[in-house]
């Protein structure tokens, strides 16, 4: 008893009474858990027996609850409509997926079946039926160009020929050149240019991303809260510490949550299998794309974690660039406290997606036979918390080494770049250019590609400093400096002179109009 309760006696018991009182808690042990897993075993089949009593009962207050949901819904409607739309938009695509994940869940043979005459017969035309797509497709982009030209300006013929320019490139400095299957390529651009069409030149498409720019930045202020206890009232005075850095655990907090639900995976799933049906990819490669969306370059991979093993090199790429083409979801609200528009952000990362599998197949063609090409059997991982708080403390636990991450690489890079614009400077002064810096060596670099982008010509040489940032030091860097710029042009303040408006990098050098 002495043993078993910690209590230190005065003499310690024999040797064969702490063996047999650990022999007796480790058969109390034993029989505990059998007891209790019968009594769980009874209680599931109890459980199970009632729902089968009960079906049609919990079937009319399943009823009843959908129903009130639906009255609450027509209700906040008939009171303002403009104040319940987000609530009447949430609800019309919930019905939506739920009717279509049941109709595939129980017709989905009948549906193959129904198309499949149709896909048989498109086999048998596709060899000239291609050639008259192609040729329709030609057809589009020259009138497409015409028209936009003209309504536009010459802008558009140089962001077409920029697209054509990488295309070129990547062909050129392409892995297998001869190897390119051309039709993810060409989807994944076309993909791309419907979003951009969609998002930013029609009226609903720019309202409803800048809706959800809003929200989200309404949703990232939340995170105050807890900024505000732990540091006090003036933790605005160390605005990237103690303001970006909470942002980030908070959004690794929700992501986890919805992760641990379910939904990320089902958002996830449906993305990615309309990328494999209208690009031909690979389920992994498809599903690691849509992730990349939301969430970051780690975690998106560990959706499809089994299948790893089984992929090829080309599919491989394809999930490294896919993870370097996108905003991770933990990071965004990091950047739109910047000051950087949220919808701008949201649209750039949903238009990458497409995009960085054009370039992968473009880059490295597939020259292996993919060993996972059926959708229905691939299953994405699921999270490892038993429940929702655990998910949420898991997610918030895994953003320290994030924001650790975050915080060094700052911290590092900015010394370094201190340095390099210092010795810079200096050899500059030397031939009395003491101007001479990094983001102006980046900027010469990079104009040209910043312009064939489609950036202004005045616009081109700050893109090109941001570019170098971005891709020789770190995106944080970069982001950094693009808040400055967007803080002083929104300000008006040493933009203008005379109401002239100027160009310049945040060195402070200054590109005038004339």
């Amino acid at each position: 008893l002495f043993y078993l309760s910690n209590i230190k006696p005065k003499k310690s018991p024999p040797k064969a009474l702490q063996m047999s009182a650990q022999f007796s808690l480790f058969l109390f042990w034993v029989l505990f858990c059998f007891v209790f897993r019968r009594h769980l075993e009874k209680k599931y089949d109890k459980a199970c027996e009632f729902c089968k009593k009960h079906k049609t009962r919990i079937h009319m207050y399943t009823l009843v609850s959908v129903t009130a949901y639906l009255a609450v819904v027509i209700a906040a409607c008939s009171l303002n409509f403009q104040r319940a739309l987000p609530l009447f938009i949430i609800t019309v695509l919930a019905i939506f997926f739920i009717c279509w994940d049941f109709l595939i869940a129980k017709y989905e043979d009948r549906i193959a079946a129904f198309f499949c005459p149709g896909e048989r017969c498109l086999e048998k035309q596709w060899f000239w039926l291609k050639w008259v797509l192609y040729a329709a497709l030609i057809i589009a982009i020259i009138c497409w160009l015409i028209f936009d030209t003209a309504k536009q300006g010459s802008r558009q013929l140089i962001s077409f020929g920029g697209l054509v320019l990488y295309v070129l490139l990547m062909f050129i400095f392409s892995k297998y050149p001869n190897r390119v299957a051309w039709r993810p390529v060409f989807s994944g651009i076309g993909m791309q240019f419907i979003l951009g069409l969609l998002i930013l030149r029609t009226e609903v498409g720019f309202a409803v991303f800048n809706w959800l720019g809003v929200q989200i930045q309404t949703f990232l202020e939340y995170s105050d809260t807890g900024a505000k206890f732990v540091f006090g009232e003036k933790y605005m005075n160390h605005f990237f510490a103690f303001k970006v850095l909470p942002i980030v655990v908070f959004f690794s907090t929700v992501m986890s949550m919805l992760y641990h639900i379910g939904f990320m995976q089902w958002l996830i799933g449906k993305v990615g299998w309309i990328m494999e049906i209208f690009m031909g990819t690979t389920p992994v490669e498809s599903l690691v794309a849509a992730g990349n969306i939301f969430v970051g370059q780690t975690e998106s991979p560990l959706l499809v974690r089994p299948y790893l093993p089984y992929v090829t090199r080309s599919e491989l790429h394809a999930v490294m660039t896919a993870g370097f083409s996108t905003i991770a979801g933990s990071v965004l609200g990091a950047y739109i406290s910047f000051g950087v528009s949220a919808s701008h952000l949201l649209t750039a990362s949903v238009m990458s997606a497409p995009a960085s599998l054009a370039t992968s197949k473009l880059f490295w063609p597939e020259t292996e036979k993919p060993r996972l090409t059926l959708r229905g059997g691939l299953q994405m991982a699921k999270g490892e918390s038993k429940n929702l708080l655990e998910a949420a403390s898991q997610g918030a636990s895994t953003s320290i080494l994030l924001v650790a991450n975050i915080v060094v690489n700052l911290i590092s890079f900015l010394a370094l770049l201190a340095f390099l614009d210092s010795a810079l400077s200096w050899v500059g002064n030397l031939f009395d250019y003491p101007q001479l810096n990094f983001e102006n060596i980046c900027a010469y670099v990079f104009m040209p590609f910043s312009f064939m982008m489609g950036v202004d010509w005045e616009d081109s040489f700050i893109v090109g400093g941001l570019l170098g940032y971005k891709t020789f030091f770190n995106e944080f860097v970069a982001y950094e400096r693009l808040s400055k710029l967007i803080h002083n042009r929104k300000k008006g303040g040493s933009m203008y002179i005379d109401g002239v408006k100027q160009y310049m990098t945040v060195s402070n050098i200054f590109y005038s109009t004339d």
